[in-house]
């Protein structure tokens, strides 16, 4: 039998890298699932290699930005309208966020980071779960975490600190929903090959995928693995846990991106918007920039 059958799913960033390969394995495992996403054209691409795979009735998009509330609530209204209830909810929706040194980060870029990142996962966690509640036999929250958000080193500040609190979001919101049935659950992502951290150039962060022990590079397909399983029956008593999917990386220690002033993160400025479709801003700063 399969493993999502009889499943409504949401899976936010669902058209692009992991989320796309995420909504694929839900589909082959019986699930029926929404995919939200803020690029429209990245959503019609992922809908047509879906339907391409016999999944057309299975399947649905919307637009969305999960920063907004009202759009937050409307793919889970969506869910509820197309598909009759809401089981699992995937809030995977991620981008790159603010870099640089924290002297030339704008409130902005810092404001934008958390919103995607954090306030995203606390309007999916808080709609989703009334949904969750109105069938009566609980469901799955599910978080895309990162290790930026368990040590130093794996990420930019604004990433880093924007992680680590949906890891702290995990582990209170499972203790509170817990009796509901409903289970919180994160993933930890490693250095995975998607769009978001090659940007259509793979071989430029050789490096980065180089340092884990275990020798296979990290593909979006890996994390779809993990998240099938945590959203499945058979992961039934495991809530409050956010899983490390990283090739060892974590465990032998990390600084991604260099240290010091050799740091990726202190060569330049700006805000990654991801696979939005939203342009990506980098200033580059002269040495003196990063000593004011």
């Amino acid at each position: 039998m399969k493993r999502l059958a009889g499943k409504v799913a949401i899976v936010t960033g669902g058209a692009s890298g992991m989320g796309r390969a995420t909504v694929m394995r839900f589909l082959a495992e019986g699930a029926k699932v929404i995919v939200a996403d803020l690029n429209e054209a990245n959503g019609a691409e992922t809908l047509a290699v879906a339907r391409a795979q016999g999944h057309g009735d299975s399947v649905g998009f919307l637009r969305c930005d999960v920063a907004k509330e009202s759009d937050v609530a409307a793919i889970v209204a969506e869910a509820k309208g197309r598909f009759g209830r809401l089981d699992i909810a995937y809030l995977n929706a991620g981008v790159g966020g603010a870099f640089g040194p924290i002297a030339e980060t704008s409130v902005e870029d810092w404001d934008y980071t958390f919103a995607v990142l954090t306030r995203s996962v606390f309007l999916g966690m808080k709609h989703a779960s009334q949904a969750m509640k109105e069938h009566g036999d609980g469901g799955v929250l599910l978080v895309t975490a990162s290790i930026a958000g368990m040590v130093g080193g794996g990420g930019s500040h604004a990433y880093s600190a924007a992680k680590a609190a949906c890891i702290s979001l995990i582990e209170n919101v499972a203790a509170e929903l817990g009796p509901d049935r409903i289970r919180v659950v994160g993933i930890a992502p490693g250095v995975i090959s998607t769009p978001l951290v090659h940007r259509g150039r793979p071989d430029k962060y050789e490096k980065q995928f180089s340092q884990q022990p275990w020798p296979e590079r990290g593909e979006p397909g890996h994390i779809a693995d993990v998240a099938t399983f945590l959203a499945s029956d058979e992961a039934r008593f495991i809530t409050g846990e956010t899983v490390k999917v990283d090739g060892g990386l974590l465990a032998q220690g990390v600084a991604l991106w260099g240290t010091g002033a050799d740091n990726t993160f202190m060569k330049s400025a700006g805000v990654n918007r991801g696979t939005t479709g939203e342009a990506m801003v980098v200033r580059t700063l002269q040495s003196g920039d990063q000593k004011k």
